[in-house]
């Protein structure tokens, strides 16, 4: 599997911010015998057109250091692996392996205490940062984003017309088959317009999309990759 893409640098950046932050589970990383300072996003093909943005990593994702490789992420891998080739994901390393062929990155690298959403405070501290990864570590122009946390991490530290301009959209009956074009900005003059795809949040809890998840995807992809 793929290496994260962020230089040194930025690693280090991430350290740093990541020293002065409460809520990592430092429990989940000792348990698997990982850096809890250690970032966990911007994996897979710098180059693809289309890239993955969710809310944060799980257990599973600090197990493997890999983001989007827990339960809802494996329900995001067969869609693709269905996509690409036609056939059942046969099993946990085609899941690794398809995912080189997409970006992934999510608002906040590291694990949350109680898998709960980080705080808008923690995610707006981290934003600038990600913004500059999304910026350098990815070339592409279509995000598929996975959740009401990770859709509105794009309005934090914005004006309020920009939240406004998600909010409406976010009301829309079609906004799982809709998208919204939006400004990657990281605060020093450097901007680049995508497309938000949002999806709803693939986890098994999430009783009442949970299920027609996959078709969304399915449509998103032949959509934005037609095969």
């Amino acid at each position: 599997m793929s290496d994260t893409l962020l230089s040194s640098a930025r690693i280090l950046a991430f350290r740093e911010l990541a020293a002065d932050t409460d809520g990592i589970d430092t429990e989940c990383y000792a348990r698997f015998d990982r850096d809890p300072l250690a970032p966990l996003v911007a994996h897979g093909n710098p180059d693809s057109p289309i890239g993955f943005f969710g809310r944060d990593p799980g257990r599973d994702e600090v197990q493997h250091q890999e983001p989007f490789i827990g339960a809802g992420g494996q329900l995001v891998r067969r869609a693709l692996y269905q996509h690409r080739h036609g056939l059942p994901l046969p099993n946990f390393a085609a899941s690794r392996e398809i995912g080189l062929h997409y970006f992934w990155a999510n608002t906040v690298p590291y694990k949350p205490v109680g898998n709960k959403a980080w705080s808008t405070k923690i995610k707006k501290r981290f934003q600038p940062l990600m913004m500059q990864v999304l910026l350098d570590a990815w070339s592409g122009e279509h995000l598929i984003v996975l959740g009401r946390e990770a859709f509105f991490w794009f309005g934090l530290n914005r004006d309020k017309a920009d939240m406004h301009a998600l909010e409406s959209f976010w009301e829309r009956d079609d906004r799982y088959e809709a998208s919204i074009d939006v400004s990657l900005n990281d605060g020093r003059g450097r901007s680049r317009r995508v497309a938000l795809h949002p999806l709803p949040h693939p986890s098994p809890l999430n009783a009442t999309w949970y299920g027609r998840f996959p078709g969304l995807l399915a449509a998103r992809l032949q959509a934005l990759e037609p095969r």
